[in-house]
């Protein structure tokens, strides 16, 4: 089983591409422009890091979004509806990086799941 680290933040942004300067600026993040997603990703120094998606009614402002990794997201999905979650996504491809998530804890709380394609 995977240790269950934190593998992606996600923080919804107005303007993906302002956001990256902002984070870039303020925390020395190396970005990466995803222009036909309309998303950047971030890389912190330590090696964490998330992504800048649009604000949207899926990704409203203030929300950030936590992925946690996953080794059967499938089972864990099921698991978290087992426990009184809900499932938002069901397991869904990114293509050519690796597959997501993404379920609702029971106080209402969003937790994404991923597994990349390079374990």
């Amino acid at each position: 089983m995977s240790k269950r680290n934190i593998v992606h933040v996600e923080i919804p942004a107005a303007n993906v591409a302002a956001a990256g300067e902002f984070y870039q600026e303020l925390f020395g993040w190396k970005m990466d422009s995803m222009p036909e997603m309309n998303y950047t990703m971030w890389e912190a120094g330590d090696g964490s890091g998330g992504g800048f998606p649009e604000v949207s009614a899926v990704n409203p402002a203030g929300q950030v979004l936590v992925y946690v990794a996953s080794d059967d997201i499938e089972e864990d999905l099921e698991k978290a509806t087992e426990l009184g979650g809900k499932v938002l996504y069901e397991k869904t491809e990114i293509p050519g990086m690796g597959w997501f998530g993404i379920f609702q804890d029971p106080t209402g709380n969003a937790i994404g799941l991923y597994t990349s394609i390079r374990p």
